[in-house]
C-alpha cells in the first residue's frame, strides 16, 4: 500500500496541486447534470480551484476571511472551499435545510464575509435576513436559473464572473497563486464545522488541514483504499463525514468523488456509480431497509419463503464472518446459496454490488439493524467520533465485528474512559476548539483529551461500548439504570416503527412516544383496505395502535430486566422534524426539546387512569406558516406486571 504518512506536512490545496502532478489526468471528481456524468480530472479540479481563488481575492477575500457553503453537493462547492483556503482563508459549511432566521445566526457567530449557494432557493433565503447579516459583502451563487431578478444587485455574484476575474488575476500575475499555496501550514485552520446541536445551538468547530489529512491516512491503514475506487458524495457538505471523506479520504487516496443529480435521486445514481465503500448516518440505512422490506412483502411467495429461511442462514453466516472464525462447511455451502439465489440480487438493485464495505456514524445503529445487513452480505461497519475528532476515531475491523460496540481506537488514536463512565479521546485529528467560545473549548480539550459527553466502557476485547449521552443517561425511580437510546434502537428495528422517544427517568416504570413509519404502515393499512387521508389520520387508526401494540410487546419480550420494558405508549401525530427542532441535522433527537414541547402528552403517559386525551397538534409549513388541531390522542398500557 502507498505510504501516505508524508501527506501530514502538507496542507489540503498543497495535497491537490500534488495529485495534479502525480496523477493528473485521472478523474478526481464526477458530476450527474441532465442525466449526464461530467467528469473533472485532477487538473481541472486544481485549475477551477486556482481560478475560484484568485476570483475571491479579487473581489476582496484576504487570509483569515470565512466563506460559508449553503447547498446541495456540486464540485463548484470543493472548488469555492479549497480555493479560499489556498488564500489562507476558511471556509464553513450550513445545512441547505437551515431556516433563514437560523442562517442569519450562523453567519453573525462565524463572523461570514463571503457566501457560495448552489441556486436561488438558498439565496432566497440570504435575501430574506439581508439586514441580519451585516458582515456579508457578496453572495455568490452556481446555478443562475431564477436569478435575473438579481443581476443588477452587486451583492449577488455568478460563479462564472468569478472564474473570468480569476483567470485575468492569472494572466496578470503569473506565480501569485502557487506562492499563496505554499505559505500554507498544516495546523491553520481550514473549516469551521457546525456540531450537531443536540443541546442547544451548534459551535464552530475549528479543523485544521493536518485534522482532515490525518483521518484520511489513518483510515486507510485499517481499510484500503485504490485510487480506482468510487465514493458517492451525498451527505451534507456541513456534516463532519461528508467533509471527512472530501478533503481527508479523497485527498489522501485519490478515489473518485461523484456528486448525484440531486438530493432526491441520490438513491438512484448510486445504483448508477456502484460504489467501493459508502459512509452515511442510520437514517440512510434504516431507510434502504425500509426498501427491501417492501421489495420483499411485494415479492411472489416463494421468493418470500426463500427471504426469510435464508435470512435466518444469513444471521448464522454473519457471527461466523464477523468474528473471523472459519464456517463449517454445510452453512458455508448454504450461506452462497443464498447469496447467489437472493441476496446478491437484492444488493444490486440498490447499488450496493461493487461495495466492499459499508461504515455508520453520526448516531448509534442497533445491533439488530446491523445483523440484518451483515446477514445479505453487506460487509457494514460501525465507527464512533464526533465533529471535534474529524469524525471517526473508533471503527471495526474486518473479521473483528461485534454488533453491540463501536470497535476500536484508530491507528495513533488513544482512548481512556474518564470520570462518570466518559468517553475521552486523544489524537492528532482532534480539532483546536470552538470558534470565539474559550470556555467551551477548555471543557471540551481538558487535561489534554477530548470530551466526547458521551458515557461508555471498554470490554475484554478492547471494543469501545457506546451507551449514551452522559446526559441522557436515565434511573428509574428504583435506581435502575438504563439507555434510552440503546431501546429507543431495538424497537426501530421494528419497520413499521421510524422513531421513537422513550422515556422513564426517576419514575415507575418506562414509557414511549412512537412514529410510525408512513410508508410502511401506509402499504399495510392500504392491503387490508383501512382507508387514510393524513399521516395524523393513518397514526390515530385503532388498527394502527394494535399493529404497534404487537410490536412492542415483541419488543418486551426480548427486554430481560422488567423494568426497563414498556408499560405505557402512545402513537404521535406527526413525524419527529429537524425543521420543527425536535431532530438535530443529523437525525439524532433532541431529547430535552421533545420532552418540553410535548408535555402534555408526556404527563398522560404517567397517569394510568387517562387512557385518552385532547391536545393541540402544531404544524408548520415549508412557506413558514402554522396551524393548530385540536385531536384526541389515546394512551395505552401493556398487559405485563412488573415483578
Amino acid at each position: 500500500m502507498e505510504d501516505r504518512e508524508h501527506l501530514l506536512q502538507y496542507t489540503i490545496p498543497q495535497i491537490l496541486r500534488w495529485r495534479v502532478r502525480q496523477s493528473g489526468s485521472r478523474i478526481a471528481l464526477r458530476e450527474k447534470d441532465y442525466g449526464i456524468w461530467c467528469p473533472f480530472t485532477w487538473k481541472e479540479y486544481y485549475e477551477n480551484v486556482r481560478k475560484i481563488g484568485l476570483g475571491l481575492e479579487r473581489i476582496g477575500f484576504e487570509k483569515g476571511m470565512k466563506v460559508a457553503l449553503i447547498g446541495d453537493n456540486i464540485p463548484e462547492m470543493l472548488f469555492t472551499a479549497i480555493g479560499a483556503m489556498s488564500l489562507g482563508g476558511i471556509a464553513a459549511g450550513i445545512y441547505q435545510t437551515s431556516l433563514p432566521d437560523e442562517i442569519a445566526d450562523i453567519l453573525n457567530y462565524l463572523e461570514v464575509g463571503f457566501v457560495f449557494c448552489d441556486d436561488q432557493e438558498q439565496v432566497d433565503k440570504l435575501v430574506e435576513v439581508r439586514d441580519r447579516v451585516p458582515n456579508v459583502s457578496r453572495v455568490i451563487f452556481e446555478d443562475p436559473r431564477g436569478m435575473r431578478g438579481y443581476t443588477e444587485d452587486k451583492w449577488f455574484l455568478d460563479i462564472r464572473e468569478l472564474y473570468r476575474l480569476g483567470e485575468e488575476v492569472a494572466e496578470e500575475k503569473a506565480d501569485h497563486f502557487e506562492a499563496m499555496v505554499d505559505a500554507g501550514k498544516p495546523d491553520d485552520a481550514c473549516f469551521l464545522c457546525l456540531t450537531s446541536g443536540t443541546t442547544g445551538l451548534p459551535k464552530g468547530a475549528m479543523m485544521t488541514h493536518r485534522n482532515y489529512i490525518n483521518m484520511g491516512v489513518q483510515i486507510t491503514k485499517v481499510d484500503k483504499l485504490e485510487e480506482t475506487d468510487e465514493y458517492l458524495s451525498f451527505l451534507p457538505m456541513a456534516w463532519i463525514g461528508e467533509q471527512m471523506n472530501s478533503f481527508g479520504v479523497a485527498m489522501a487516496t485519490g478515489i473518485t468523488l461523484n456528486f448525484p443529480e440531486s438530493v432526491e435521486t441520490s438513491m438512484e445514481d448510486l445504483r448508477e456509480i456502484g460504489p467501493h465503500f459508502m459512509f452515511g448516518a442510520p437514517r440512510i440505512y434504516e431507510t434502504i431497509r425500509s426498501q427491501i422490506w417492501l421489495k420483499i412483502d411485494d415479492s411472489y411467495w416463494l421468493n418470500r419463503k426463500f427471504y426469510y429461511y435464508f435470512m435466518k442462514v444469513g444471521e448464522k453466516a454473519a457471527k461466523y464472518r464477523m468474528s473471523g472464525k472459519a464456517m463449517p462447511l454445510g452453512l458455508r455451502l448454504k450461506s452462497l446459496l443464498g447469496s447467489q439465489l437472493v441476496f446478491r440480487p437484492l444488493i444490486n438493485q440498490i447499488g450496493f454490488l461493487r461495495l466492499r464495505r459499508a461504515y455508520t456514524g453520526g448516531a448509534a445503529l442497533g445491533p439488530d439493524l446491523f445483523t440484518f445487513y451483515q446477514a445479505m452480505g453487506v460487509n457494514l461497519k460501525q465507527i464512533y467520533g464526533q465533529t471535534e475528532i474529524t469524525g471517526i476515531a473508533y471503527m471495526h475491523r474486518d473479521g473483528d465485528i461485534k454488533p453491540d460496540t463501536v470497535g476500536k481506537p484508530l491507528p495513533e488514536t488513544e482512548c481512556r474512559i474518564g470520570d462518570g463512565g466518559e468517553i475521552l479521546s486523544r489524537s492528532p485529528s482532534v480539532c483546536s476548539g470552538y470558534y470565539k467560545l474559550p470556555d467551551k473549548t477548555d471543557e471540551l480539550l481538558e487535561g489534554g483529551w477530548l470530551h466526547s459527553g458521551d458515557a461508555g466502557f471498554i470490554d475484554d476485547d478492547g471494543h469501545l461500548v457506546v451507551i449514551d449521552r452522559v446526559s441522557d443517561v436515565m434511573h428509574t425511580r428504583d435506581g435502575h439504570m438504563f439507555s434510552p437510546m440503546f431501546l429507543e434502537n431495538k424497537l426501530k428495528f421494528s419497520p413499521y416503527i421510524k422513531e421513537a422517544v422513550i422515556f422513564g427517568d426517576q419514575q415507575e416504570y418506562v414509557a414511549a412516544l412512537i412514529n410510525i413509519d408512513p410508508i410502511i404502515v401506509g402499504k399495510w393499512a392500504e392491503d387490508r383496505g383501512i382507508s387514510f387521508t393524513t399521516f395524523m389520520d393513518l397514526s390515530l387508526k385503532s388498527q394502527v395502535a394494535e399493529l404497534i401494540r404487537k410490536q412492542i410487546d415483541e419488543f418486551n419480550q426480548t427486554v430481560e430486566q422488567s423494568h426497563f420494558r414498556i408499560r405505557r405508549f402512545a402513537v404521535l401525530y406527526k413525524l419527529l422534524d429537524m425543521d420543527d427542532g425536535e431532530l438535530t441535522k443529523t437525525g439524532k433527537i433532541r431529547r430535552k426539546f421533545v420532552r418540553e414541547k410535548y408535555d402534555e402528552m408526556y404527563r398522560a403517559l404517567y397517569d394510568e387512569t387517562i387512557s385518552e386525551k385532547e391536545v393541540e397538534a402544531h404544524f408548520q409549513y415549508q412557506d413558514g406558516q402554522t396551524t393548530t388541531v385540536k385531536t384526541r390522542i389515546p394512551f395505552f398500557t401493556m398487559d405485563w406486571q412488573g415483578e
